[in-house]
């Protein structure tokens, strides 16, 4: 970081924020250790599409968190959202730990109990929604350009750090014990423990300010200033940074009719497209059925949940990959050479299977591929999502996004155990050719971003839309 920053503020603001991405971690894959318990207890009736859809059902609340993110950030700030989210998360940890609450008799499954579960289980995917698309937003409008995509990167290995957290907090909670007592209690003691780290986010995020883009947009410019002067050591600095974001401002009222395609369709499309790829490639089937991959790859459930630790340290350090060479090498270059690591690994994965080869090499291939995810579409998608909307409508536009990779996420989870139903080498060729055609649209669609403020960026899409006299007249009539 350089010197005109106010370095301990930045990194106590980055770590509160990303509690956020702990808990999106967290929350996804807190279902990893309880999901072959709920097979026993609350979906045995069902057939393995319906497991499919509880398994993943907190993707349908992220969906619909998702959406609201952007009215709901506009109207009550990026912090209150993010406490919001906090409170989601915590009642949804408590709910799904006792799914009978009030209805329900425990040990008697039933569609109701089903239902219910589900819904609690939405609850948090509301919450995790609402934080997925706040959380790099909050961090991106704080961060100064140069450090930004490192800032912003932290938010993906707080993911992966939760979901490694979860994976050493399930299989503590079930070592030693026998398979009828976690069948019982042992799931519900899974799902509980994230109410910890949730009240913990919600009290925290009281020590953290609004961020000043979204406090200048609104019209609270001295509010703004006194954020941006506990950013940076310059007062002139700060101000410089106030009044490129009040030029930003003030074509305000003339978009407000249609505020989303005002910088025209490209900029949605690629939003929209980088979040499908993200999930196309498989990433979270990987992640939410570990467990069980590697015990039909031929471990045990005990040496299976270790080989998925495992895993999760290979993720936590090619994610560090990426925080450092971010803001150096750039958003695409590595996202391009991830998306070649991904090919070979599931490409790997997909020719075994289809011989029937079960092994270490199995092991290996999935390694390359998740390292290769880390060190590029993990952290980098969100880098790309907080950078690339102009702010004038990045709530709204953010809020598309981020429905639409959940929307892509729970349609690869849920769809997962029928494809390797027909055919486990065509359901992992899939997700090889989708890793193909992602480096694909990266070369030819997305603008590297490296480096430049988010006022800056505007630029890249408002050279047909609005011209940059119009902004400086604007600014010139503002300030008379």
């Amino acid at each position: 970081m350089g010197p005109h920053y106010n370095v301990k503020f930045l990194i106590t603001m980055t770590l509160i924020a990303t509690l956020g991405g702990l808990l999106f971690g967290y929350d996804t894959a807190v279902i990893s250790g309880a999901e072959q318990s709920l097979q026993k207890y609350i979906t045995a009736d069902y057939n393995s599409f319906i497991h499919g859809v509880t398994v993943s059902s907190a993707l349908i609340g992220c969906v619909i968190g998702g959406l609201l993110s952007g009215k709901i950030a506009g109207k009550l700030g990026r912090k209150r959202s993010l406490q919001l989210a906090a409170v989601l998360l915590a009642a949804s940890a408590l709910l799904s730990a006792y799914p009978e609450l009030l209805f329900f008799e425990v040990g008697e499954a039933s569609l109701g109990l089903l239902i219910m579960f589900n819904i609690y289980r939405v609850l948090g995917g509301i919450g995790v929604g609402l934080a997925s698309a706040v959380t790099p937003m909050f961090i991106g409008e704080m961060a100064p350009s140069g450090i930004r995509g490192r800032l912003v990167s932290w938010n993906q290995f707080a993911i992966i750090f939760g979901m490694l957290v979860v994976y050493f907090v399930n299989y503590g909670i079930a070592f030693g014990e026998s398979a009828t007592w976690i069948e019982t209690m042992g799931w519900r003691y899974m799902f509980l423990t994230e109410a910890v780290p949730a009240l913990l986010f919600f009290v925290l995020l009281f020590a953290v300010p609004e961020t000043p883009r979204y406090l200048a947009l609104n019209k609270q410019d001295d509010k703004a200033m006194a954020v941006l002067n506990r950013i940076y050591h310059s007062a002139d600095h700060s101000r410089k940074v106030l009044a490129d974001i009040i030029k930003t401002r003030n074509l305000e009222k003339n978009v407000k009719k249609t505020p989303l395609f005002s910088f025209g369709k490209k900029v949605i499309f690629v939003g929209i497209m980088v979040s499908i790829f993200q999930q196309f490639i498989g990433i979270n089937v990987a992640l939410y059925y570990a467990p069980r991959i590697f015990e039909d790859l031929g471990a045990g459930a005990d040496a299976s949940m270790v080989q998925t630790v495992v895993m999760g340290l290979v993720n936590v350090i090619f994610t560090l990959v990426a925080i450092r060479y971010v803001d150096k090498i750039g958003r695409k270059p590595l996202l391009i050479i991830g998306s070649i690591g991904m090919a070979i690994g599931m490409g790997g994965v997909s020719l075994l299977a289809g011989f029937n080869i079960i092994g270490i090499s199995t092991l290996i291939f999935i390694v390359i591929f998740t390292a290769s995810f880390m060190m590029s579409w993990g952290p980098i998608t969100w880098v790309v999502l907080s950078e690339i909307f102009p702010n004038r409508i990045r709530g709204g536009a953010m809020a598309i996004a981020v429905a639409v990779q959940w929307l892509a996420n729970f349609t690869i989870t849920s769809f997962y155990p029928y494809m390797m139903e027909v055919s486990g080498a065509m359901t992992y060729g899939f997700y090889g050719l989708m890793c193909v055609l992602s480096g694909l649209f990266v070369w030819k669609f997305l603008p590297e971003t490296k480096g430049k403020t988010l006022e800056e960026l505007e630029n890249l899409w408002t050279k047909k839309k609005v011209s940059s006299d119009e902004l400086v007249t604007d600014a010139v009539l503002e300030t008379k």
